[in-house]
């Protein structure tokens, strides 16, 4: 699993079309086919432990939460950041407050083209 921030400070200034004061984080692009979602976890809340069918993003837009990888260790992670799992990778997601993401899938996810790479240890 891999980490990644979105925050307002790693995006772009919109400057064209008469724009004020608005900033651009470009997240994803794909030339296949993707499936976008909106996901709600509510406080106390899981997705159970399951394979990841095709590469996941999993985009946090509101609250904080925990995800995890194959190793099940417990990652925090937050509203400005997003979390990565590979095809055939085993995780799993929740929160004690609720949580909401944006979660999108694709044969073809490559984040690290346009997000910084969170570190953690």
């Amino acid at each position: 699993m891999k980490i990644y921030k979105f925050g307002k400070k790693h995006g772009k200034k919109v400057e064209k079309y008469q724009s004020n004061l608005a900033t651009y984080v470009k997240m994803i692009q794909t030339n296949q086919a993707a499936t976008i979602g909106y996901m709600y976890i509510d406080g106390e809340g899981t997705v159970g432990y399951h394979e990841a069918p095709i590469p996941q993003l999993f985009i946090v837009v509101e609250g904080e939460g925990w995800v995890t990888g194959e190793d099940q260790k417990r990652i925090s992670i937050k509203r400005g950041e997003a979390a990565l799992w590979e095809k055939g990778e085993w995780h799993t997601s929740g929160s004690e407050t609720g949580m909401a993401a944006i979660v999108i899938q694709s044969e073809e996810l490559n984040p690290e083209t346009f997000m910084e790479r969170k570190k953690h240890a």
